[in-house]
């Protein structure tokens, strides 16, 4: 986590709460993966403080700039649907008191799923399952990532998406190192040959893209009070988040019930789910060699990837 002097923060703070006269209280939220953020109390609000990774950072093509959609998103799913997302007091790109963009969320009730003890688990994963049925019914007339931080080109169709989304992280793990030539062209003659697959009728759905764990808030009775990080969201088919539920140990059997909605498990599913899995895992090829400085890690990530298209992708 970066360090940030506690007078640099009040004024972030005081920026867009004038109104709050006591002392205000910073605690570093350790949990933040992406960003460097703060629970703040100050008078009778409990508050958070989020601030983005410095423009220097290397970064997965989508996450440049990814905190420009938060404010829309929280919007948006806070006026259609009944997910506790937390309202957006602020936000702030100008860098004239910090040269990061910024946020100011309110502090929703609950701790992360993974600090809570004796809460049943499948009633979370039920709540959870709602909710994101809920998200997934919200849809745009465009696919891809349609935010603010405007990392690719929108597109008409799920296919033409993926496949700019597929082009763009290969070339972000090019750009670390951790692809030679060969494994580029592998990689993006395996889509060219299975592309025909994406392109079907699935709604340009919202989706959320990081739910795990650590991204759900429950209180002592189970309750889910919270789903955090939207900086992630993208605009596609449902499939891709469906990946990334499998990678993070939530799509079981309760939050099935909860999305109230089977699962496509014909023979081309299985193959969109091998790719959607594969984009989920190469992320962090990028991210632990570039952002966490562990090549070693990056390396085991590819490792993975490998193994994966050898044995469900390959003759």
């Amino acid at each position: 986590m970066d360090d940030f002097a506690l007078d640099a923060l009040e004024t972030l703070i005081r920026r867009h709460r004038p109104h709050l006269d006591g002392a205000l209280s910073f605690e570093p939220i350790p949990t933040g993966k992406f960003n460097t953020s703060f629970f703040v109390s100050a008078d009778d609000e409990e508050l958070v403080l989020r601030i983005a990774p410095p423009r220097a950072a290397v970064f997965v093509f989508y996450e440049r700039d990814m905190m420009r959609q938060e404010p829309g998103i929280h919007a948006l799913v806070l006026a259609e649907t009944t997910v506790p997302a937390a309202p957006i007091l602020a936000y702030d790109d100008s860098h004239d008191l910090i040269d990061r963009d910024f946020l100011i969320m309110q502090r929703l009730p609950g701790r992360p799923l993974t600090e809570m003890r004796g809460v049943r688990y499948d009633c979370v994963l039920k709540q959870v399952g709602d909710f994101l049925a809920q998200v997934h019914r919200l849809t745009a007339d465009q696919y891809g990532y349609l935010g603010e931080h405007q990392p690719m080109e929108p597109q008409r169709g799920w296919a033409a998406a993926f496949e700019i989304m597929w082009h763009k992280m290969i070339d972000d793990i090019v750009a670390v190192g951790h692809y030679d030539d060969e494994e580029s062209r592998l990689l993006r003659t395996l889509l060219d040959r299975h592309v025909a697959l994406f392109d079907r009728s699935a709604p340009a759905s919202l989706l959320h893209m990081d739910i795990w764990h650590q991204n759900i808030l429950v209180d002592q009775t189970g309750k889910v009070t919270g789903i955090v990080d939207w900086d992630r969201a993208l605009w596609g088919d449902p499939e891709i988040e469906f990946a990334v539920l499998d990678y993070c140990g939530i799509s079981e059997p309760a939050f099935w019930e909860g999305y109230g909605a089977e699962r496509d498990t014909s023979p081309p599913a299985q193959i969109r789910q091998v790719f959607y899995l594969l984009y989920e895992l190469q992320k962090y090829i990028v991210i632990r060699h570039g952002r966490g400085h562990d090549p070693a890690s990056a390396r085991g990530y590819k490792r993975q990837v490998m193994e994966i298209v050898r044995r469900h992708l390959l003759p």
